[in-house]
C-alpha cells in the first residue's frame, strides 16, 4: 500500500529527546532543543502587537444580528488600560482578586486583560457551577478560597441566585448585561469609560515574571477544586514552548475558530495565548460539541477557515458527521489548516480515520493530528506528539525546557509521569498541604497520570498515555485492572453509541461496566424517536438496542484475555451524569470515582446474584 500523503507543516521542539536512565528505575526525558527567550509578562505581547499591527483583529464574536463584532489589538490595549485604571479604585490584589462568571465573550476578554494590565489576578470560573448546579457547593468553595474583591457576571438576572447563595452582599458586582435584581451592581460600561491614568501605567510597569496572572481551578476529580496559581512566567514560557513545537505559528498570524471554555487551561491559556503570542485572530465559536450545538460551529467554520484547529474528541466526531453531508463545511475546514489538535480525552481511531477520509476527499491529503499531555498545573503543555506517525494514545516527547520523569509505581506496576520546568505552577493558592503533596523531592510535579514508552527498545521515540493511576484497582483475586485502556477499548468498540464507560469491580471477582450511552444517536439509528420512546429508559430497553449491546458484550468477552480485560456485567445508564455530584465537568469528561460513589446502589445492582433483568451478561461469562 502507498503511504498516505500529509500536508506539509513545520514541526519542531518535541521531535527529539535524550533519555537518562537512573539506578532507581526512573528515567528522565529532555528535549534536545533549548528553550528560547520569552517575554517578561504576557501583556508585553499585547503592547507589541498594538504597536506593530494596531488594526489587526485580535478577537471577534457574533452579535445579536449574526455579524462579527471585532476587537483589534490597539483597541484591546487601550481598553485594558482604562479598565485597569477603574479596577485600581476597588483595591484588588491577590488576596482580593477578580472573579469572572461568564461564557467566552469580548467583554470577558476586556475585563480579564484589564486585570492583567495592572497585575490583579483574575479567576474565570465555570458558569455551570452557577447556572447548572443546584447546590452551588463548588462555587461556594471557590468564593471561600479566593475571597474576591470584585465579581464580574455576564448578566445579573441569570446569575442572581448564585450570587445570593455564594457572594457576600458587600462584594461589588459588575455586570455586562442586566443589573442584579435586589442588589446594587456596577454597569461594565462605566469601567470602560474611565480614562487611563498614570496609576494604570505605573501598575503595569511594576509587573514581573512572578506576578500572578490568574487562578485556574482544577475540575475537582476527587475533592473540591483547587486554585492553581498561574504566573506570567508560566504562561509566557509555555507559549514559547508551544511556538517551538509548532514553528509555523510564527510564519503567519494564526487564525483560530474556538469554543473551548476559558475557565479551562486548554481554551483560556493555550488557545487565547497562542493567538496573542503570535499576533493572530481568535473567532469565538458559540457552538458546542453536541448534536444541536454543532450547528453554530458548522456555520462559523463554513465562513472562517482556521489555520490550526483545536477540539475535544466529541467535537471532532460531530464535525465528521456534519461533513458527511456538507461539502462546503468540509472544503472550508481543510482549505488552509496546517494541523489539528485534540485534548481532554482519548480520540478513537474510528473518528481519526473518518477525519482522514474527509481530508483526502477535500484536499487530496491528510492533515497531521497532534496531541500531547498537559494540565492546569503546567499552563498547560508539557509534551506533544507531532508528525504523520502519531496514533491515538500517543503523548510524544517533552517541549523545550520541560523535564519528564517516569517513576515506577509499585502497586500498579505502571510508571507515573512527572514534570519540571518554568511552566509548572508554584503551588495551589492557600493550600500548603496540597502543594507539598504535589511535588517530589526533586521538585517534579506529580501528575497521577501513567505513561509508558511506545517502544521500550527505543524510548526516545516517545510516550503513550497509560491511564490515571488513581482510577486503577484490584479485583478480589489481586489482579490489577488498568481502567484507561479498557475504557478506550469499550468506547471505541461501541462507537457511536457509547459516550463513556465507568469501570467497577474494586475487590470483586469480576469487572462490571456502567455504560453512558449516546441517547440521541441511538434514537436516530434505531428509529426510536416516536411517542413510545420518550423516556431514556424506554429507548435503552428496546429490543434492537439491547441486542446491539448484548452482541458488543459477547464480542468483548471473547476478545478478553483474562479477568482484568473481560467485563462480566454491563448496565446502561438512563440517567445522564450530573455536574452537582462532580460526575461531569463542563468539558463533558467523566469522573470515574464520583460516578461510582454517586451510583453505589446501581453498582450493587450490577453485581447482584442472580443478575437483574436490565443487567447484560456476556455469553460464556
Amino acid at each position: 500500500m502507498t503511504a498516505p500523503s500529509y500536508r506539509p507543516a513545520r514541526f519542531g521542539g518535541c521531535l527529539q529527546a535524550t533519555v537518562e536512565p537512573r539506578d532507581d528505575g526512573c528515567r528522565v526525558w529532555r528535549s534536545t532543543e533549548a528553550l528560547d527567550a520569552y517575554p517578561r509578562v504576557l501583556t508585553d505581547r499585547l503592547a507589541h502587537w498594538a504597536e506593530h499591527a494596531p488594526d489587526r483583529v485580535f478577537a471577534a464574536e457574533r452579535g445579536a444580528d449574526g455579524a462579527w463584532q471585532t476587537l483589534s489589538y490597539a483597541q484591546l490595549r487601550d481598553e485594558a488600560q482604562r479598565i485597569g485604571q477603574a479596577l485600581l479604585a476597588h483595591g484588588l490584589s491577590a488576596e482580593r482578586p477578580l472573579l469572572l462568571l461568564a461564557d467566552n465573550s469580548l467583554d470577558h476578554l476586556r475585563i480579564a486583560f484589564g486585570a492583567l494590565w495592572i497585575g490583579v489576578p483574575f479567576a474565570p470560573v465555570s458558569p455551570a457551577y452557577a447556572l447548572v448546579a443546584t447546590d452551588h457547593a463548588k462555587l461556594r468553595h471557590i468564593v471561600d478560597t479566593l475571597t474576591p474583591g470584585l465579581v464580574f457576571v455576564a448578566d445579573g438576572v441569570a446569575y442572581a441566585r448564585a450570587l445570593a447563595a455564594c457572594v457576600a452582599s458587600d462584594v461589588p458586582v459588575v455586570t455586562a448585561g442586566a443589573p442584579v435584581p435586589g442588589r446594587s451592581s456596577i454597569a461594565f460600561d462605566t469601567l470602560r469609560a474611565v480614562p487611563a491614568g498614570p496609576e494604570s501605567a505605573a501598575a503595569h510597569a511594576a509587573l514581573g515574571p512572578d506576578t500572578i496572572a490568574k487562578f485556574l481551578f482544577t475540575s475537582g476529580s476527587t475533592k473540591m477544586p483547587k486554585a492553581v496559581v498561574n504566573t506570567h512566567r508560566m504562561w509566557c514560557a509555555n507559549l514559547q514552548q508551544i511556538r517551538q513545537a509548532f514553528p509555523f505559528l510564527a510564519d503567519e498570524p494564526p487564525v483560530l475558530v474556538d469554543w473551548l471554555p476559558w475557565n479551562h487551561t486548554f481554551g483560556g491559556n493555550h488557545n487565547i495565548g497562542i493567538t496573542l503570542y503570535n499576533g493572530g485572530t481568535l473567532y469565538l465559536d458559540g457552538g458546542k460539541p453536541t448534536p444541536k450545538g454543532i450547528e453554530q460551529t458548522v456555520q462559523n467554520l463554513r465562513e472562517i477557515a482556521p489555520t490550526m484547529y483545536f477540539n475535544v474528541p466529541k467535537g471532532f466526531e460531530e464535525l465528521c458527521r456534519a461533513m458527511d453531508h456538507d461539502t462546503a463545511l468540509r472544503n472550508s475546514l481543510f482549505s488552509r489548516v496546517q494541523a489539528f489538535m485534540y485534548a481532554g480525552a482519548g480520540l478513537s481511531q474510528g473518528v481519526w480515520d473518518h477525519l482522514d477520509r474527509h481530508a483526502e476527499a477535500a484536499a487530496g491529503e491528510r492533515i497531521c493530528m497532534t496531541t500531547g499531555l498537559g494540565m492546569t498545573e503546567t499552563a498547560p503543555s508539557c509534551t506533544f506528539a507531532l508528525g504523520a506517525g502519531v496514533r491515538s494514545g500517543h503523548i510524544g516527547l517533552p517541549v523545550p525546557g520541560v523535564e519528564v520523569k517516569l517513576v515506577p509505581d509499585a502497586d500498579s506496576g505502571k510508571h507515573e509521569i512527572r514534570f519540571r520546568g518554568p511552566n509548572v505552577m508554584p503551588g495551589y493558592w492557600r493550600n500548603p498541604e496540597a502543594t507539598a503533596a504535589a511535588f517530589d523531592e526533586e521538585g517534579f510535579y506529580c501528575t497521577g497520570d501513567a505513561a509508558r514508552c511506545i517502544d521500550e527498545a527505543e524510548p526516545e521515540r516517545g510516550l503513550v498515555f497509560d491511564g490515571r493511576i488513581a482510577e486503577d484497582f484490584k479485583l478480589s483475586s489481586g489482579t490489577f485492572v488498568s481502567v484507561g485502556p479498557l475504557r478506550a477499548k469499550v468506547t471505541m468498540a461501541g462507537d457511536p453509541y457509547v459516550q463513556d464507560v465507568v469501570v467497577a469491580g474494586i475487590d470483586r471477582d469480576a469487572i462490571g461496566l456502567l455504560i453512558l450511552p449516546r441517547i440521541d444517536d441511538i434514537r436516530r439509528h434505531f428509529g426510536l424517536d416516536t411517542a413510545s420512546y420518550r423516556r431514556n429508559a424506554e429507548v435503552l430497553a428496546a429490543t434492537a438496542v439491547r441486542g446491539f449491546f448484548q452482541a458488543l458484550a459477547d464480542r468483548l468477552w471473547r476478545e478478553g484475555t483474562g479477568s482484568a480485560t473481560r467485563p462480566a456485567r454491563w448496565l446502561l445508564l438512563a440517567e445522564p451524569p450530573s455536574i452537582d455530584g462532580g460526575e461531569l465537568t463542563d468539558k463533558n469528561s467523566i469522573n470515574q470515582r464520583a460516578v461510582l460513589a454517586a451510583r453505589a446502589l446501581l453498582v450493587e445492582q450490577l453485581f447482584a446474584e442472580p443478575p437483574p433483568p436490565d443487567v447484560i451478561v456476556p455469553a460464556g461469562a
